[in-house]
């Protein structure tokens, strides 16, 4: 450097070109070159992926300036601006949301301690400002130059995740691998939207399963973003690309409170005030025959503002259907058997899927809408050997706590325990329907009369009468007497049976009652799940 240069530098002048040249290599730490690699994959660079996230302009960054401290391997040689990391705050849709996103073009995207000191930083700035953590994942897991210092940040990123769960809502968007430790902070959030095809997340990669096991698999079936949405339920959204991932957070953010002391966004919308054409068309939603199938949906999009509803968990456990939507421009959870999808019948995977949607709408104050056509728990030995009664009671647990407003409404089936789990009267709903078409009882009237007219069916077997006539005579009789809505009616078990076609009214009446619902739990640390 000449005189000059060193002169002009030490002016205020100097000075402020000096920044601008750092602010610039920090937006390209890696250089064209390394950008230009990232786009070959078909991914955006983490700061393209933040400003398609939040409203134009409004990104503030956090420690775009800091370097890693690395001294070992030839590290001190090479420190990019920012580490790997870009981080702050913005918003979207005018609403504040802290975020972070891992550059894979730095170091591939791998966990430093610097890089961990700021992913904190952003955590520790949603929790005290009370806002949403996106954080956009596309790294290879711990930095293996720095040894326990990166691991040890993942500790304070998943002690923070689980301090920060149930006060603001916290969403993972998986754009590339998530590997060993860096997997688990998606876990502990409270949703993840992965890309098919890109995304990838694995405790152990197939290099060290071959080595370890002998198997042999690949990324995409070990835990590509189908298998995630699919099979394991981790995944909240299987996005088609990026801009399809980044546009599902943006809706679902519009749907949750800012934290748990906030009430969700609302908006502007009129229900209309007398029965429906679309109304009407419920009356005859509901098949004669109690086997034959129908699509839930028409029920939930019949009760939302505009019939919009954005589902979580699409592709797995689809026996049981989840998601958000608006009435009269309050958002609210949906629970619903689907009938179309095993007979709606609760298992292991939609027990554990619906358990951990009812919590999150109780821990941000979401009011949930369960609608019931359960014939029972699936019976098998698979469910019975991995554990169906632990697991299935964690549905059980989740509506018994959640002190949230939890209207109910039995359109058909309600068999055994499977009626009591899904948000029954005595399990704490505030207001239960069902339509004249709803058999709530003990079991089905086949398997019911098979056990209470045993000697009289053999007696006519015996007899050489038509066994399948007596039986359905004793069917006719038993659901007249014991399995239709009327009976718990008249118990209180249900507090109206009401024509389908006023469901949407109902319910609307219902959550306007509910709005200023105050409820508490017994004083404790917390309870005992059984997880």
């Amino acid at each position: 450097m000449s005189i000059d240069q060193d002169l002009f530098l030490h002016t205020t002048a100097g000075k402020i070109a000096e920044f601008r040249r750092r602010q610039a290599e920090a937006e390209v730490p890696s250089g064209p070159a390394a950008v230009e690699k990232q786009h070959a994959r078909g991914k955006h660079t983490a700061r393209e992926r933040i400003e398609l996230l939040v409203d134009a302009g409004s990104f503030v960054e956090f420690d775009a300036l800091a370097v890693h401290r690395s001294t070992a391997f030839g590290m001190e040689k090479k420190k990019p601006l920012g580490d790997g990391l870009v981080s702050g705050y913005a918003t979207v849709d005018g609403r504040p949301v802290a975020v972070y996103a891992q550059d894979f073009t730095v170091y591939g995207g791998s966990l430093s301690q610097v890089n961990g000191e700021k992913i904190v930083k952003v955590q520790e700035f949603a929790l005290r400002n009370g806002c949403p953590v996106v954080g956009i994942l596309d790294g290879g897991g711990a930095r293996i130059q720095e040894g326990v210092a990166s691991l040890a940040m993942f500790a304070d990123i998943f002690r923070n995740n689980v301090h920060a769960s149930g006060v603001v809502p916290q969403i993972s968007l998986i754009m590339g691998p998530s590997a060993g430790g860096a997997a688990y902070s998606p876990a502990l959030t409270d949703y993840v939207v992965m890309v098919d095809k890109t995304s990838h997340m694995f405790i152990t990669g197939p290099d060290v399963i071959k080595t370890v096991t002998g198997e042999d698999v690949d990324m995409e079936t070990l835990g590509g973003a189908r298998q995630h949405n699919a099979n394991t339920g981790t995944s909240t959204y299987l996005a088609s690309d990026e801009e399809d991932a980044i546009e599902f957070v943006r809706e679902l953010l519009d749907f949750l409170p800012s934290n748990n002391l906030a009430e969700a966004p609302l908006t502007a919308f009129e229900q209309d005030p007398e029965v429906t054409d679309a109304d009407l068309a419920l009356d005859e939603l509901i098949p004669d025959s109690a086997n034959q199938p129908y699509d839930i949906r028409a029920v939930i999009e019949n009760v939302l503002d505009d019939g919009h509803f954005l589902e979580m968990q699409a592709l797995y456990a689809p026996n049981v259907i989840i998601g958000y939507g608006r009435i009269e421009g309050h958002t609210v959870g949906i629970v619903a058997n689907q009938p179309m999808q095993f007979a709606g019948t609760l298992d292991i995977a939609a027990s554990e899927k619906a358990a951990r949607f009812v919590r999150n709408c109780d821990a941000f104050n979401i009011p949930i809408l369960t609608f019931v056509d359960v014939p029972g728990f699936l019976p098998g030995k698979d469910q019975e050997f991995n554990g169906i009664i632990r697991r299935g009671a964690k549905l059980l647990y989740a509506y018994a706590e959640a002190t949230v407003p939890k209207l109910t409404v039995i359109t058909r089936k309600a068999y055994g325990g499977a009626y009591i789990v899904m948000g029954s009267k005595k399990l704490g709903a505030d207001i239960n329907l069902a339509w004249p078409t709803a058999q709530i009882g003990v079991m089905g009237a086949q398997g019911a009369v098979n056990i209470l007219y045993r000697a009289p069916l053999k007696a006519a077997a015996d007899a050489g009468e038509d066994v399948d006539e007596v039986r359905r005579q004793y069917i006719e009789q038993y659901e007249d007497k014991l399995l239709n809505p009327y009976q718990a009616a008249q118990l209180g078990y249900v507090d109206a049976v009401i024509a389908p076609s006023d469901t949407r009214l109902q319910l609307i009446r219902g959550l306007r009652a509910l709005r200023d619902k105050r409820a508490s739990l017994p004083a404790k640390k917390h309870g005992n799940m059984p997880l």
